[in-house]
């Protein structure tokens, strides 16, 4: 009768072990799922900053500028069509996040050509609020690049620790599903091309 109760209690303690194990796991998931989200709302919050930017650089420009309206509309329709998009952590898949990336790059495509018009124009070049918008906007960006690369670190490492055994069994019990990354959009690679 004693052999009995040793193996049961040793049963019952390899269970809450497990059990232990599990709750540590599903907690582990958790902490990383939050950090996943945690470096998206970075990341937005660098494109609003640039967002935010936009208006009084256009406004800059156009007193310089007038009769580059057209580039100026383009600034501002890639704008409000970027502002329109966006993500929540909630709804981070790669069909949404495709989509994103899709409207920031029509912005950062007009900003370049906005960019490019500017050499027309020496007393804007020289103009000491346009410098400092520009150096912001040149700042911004490299925020940007640097936040998307943190989420995507962050992805990476949440998506690793989700498929690793035996805590895959944990992340499908308890619903953690992969994220996506940051990919390049279709002719990243190929510089751009800046025509008027």
């Amino acid at each position: 009768m004693k052999k009995i109760y040793i193996v049961l209690a040793i049963v019952a303690l390899a269970v809450v072990l497990l059990i232990m194990s599990c709750i540590g796991t599903y907690n582990s998931m958790v902490a990383a799922e939050e950090s996943v989200d945690t470096e998206w709302s970075k990341v937005e919050a660098q494109y609003q900053r640039r967002s935010d930017l936009i208006p009084n650089l256009v406004a800059t420009v156009k007193g310089y500028a007038e009769h580059e309206q057209s580039t100026l509309d383009a600034v501002v329709s890639a704008r409000a069509k970027a502002t329109q998009m966006s993500i929540s952590a909630d709804n981070l898949t790669a069909e949404n996040l495709a989509a994103f990336q899709a409207a920031q790059s029509e912005l950062s495509s007009a900003l370049s050509r906005l960019l490019v018009s500017v050499e027309k124009y020496p007393d804007l070049k020289a103009n000491q609020n346009f410098l400092e918008l520009q150096a912001q906007l040149e700042g911004t960006e490299n925020r940007i690049t640097v936040a998307r690369d943190r989420y995507s670190e962050t992805v990476r490492s949440y998506n690793v620790m989700i498929r690793r055994f035996p805590a895959s069994i944990v992340a499908s019990w308890g619903g953690f599903e992969k994220k996506p990354l940051f990919t390049a959009t279709d002719g990243a690679e190929n510089a751009p091309v800046v025509s008027f």
